[in-house]
């Protein structure tokens, strides 16, 4: 058992606890935020993807160690005063998600995409989401809600 100090969703945070415990569960059983999904467990569905320090982190594999000192944000703190982000907003108004389970993961890692690239284009799009897997089919209503959500947050200028 270890201290690990970290920010989470803009409040710092010290939890001791096994520094090897992923962090999914961690941010699930420990602390409660839910919105983080286990999907496969490998890294491989993105239903688990978080920011660290700004860059979209698969939380089902990363010991809740190699988050000492960073910044950390769930699904849960990317909406800020009762209003959603931007690319939230494009998610629920282009239907981006159908039964949801792999829409926080697919929220934070278009995220950290827009993040990296403001002005995708709809193949650098596919591009960067590839590694989230959405079983539903909702993949056109996401690929749009990503491009809605670069206008958006380009104070819509495409």
């Amino acid at each position: 058992m270890k201290p690990i100090a970290f920010t989470l969703n803009g409040v710092a945070r010290t939890l001791t606890l096994d520094e090897d415990r992923n962090l999914m569960w961690v941010l699930r059983d420990d602390l409660g935020l839910t919105g983080t999904k286990f999907g496969c467990g490998a890294a491989f569905c993105g239903a688990c993807t978080v920011l660290v320090d700004g860059k979209a982190t698969r939380a089902c594999i990363t010991p809740v160690s190699r988050v000492a000192g960073k910044k950390v944000v769930t699904i849960e703190g990317l909406a800020t005063d009762e209003h959603l982000h931007p690319v939230q907003e494009a998610f629920v108004e282009k239907l981006g998600y159908q039964c949801g389970f792999c829409t926080s993961g697919m929220i934070m890692g278009a995220h950290a995409l827009l993040a990296a690239n403001p002005k995708p284009t709809r193949e650098q799009i596919v591009q960067g989401m590839e590694r989230h897997l959405c079983r539903c089919g909702a993949h056109g209503r996401i690929i749009e809600a990503i491009e809605s959500a670069a206008v958006k947050l380009s104070g819509g200028k495409s």
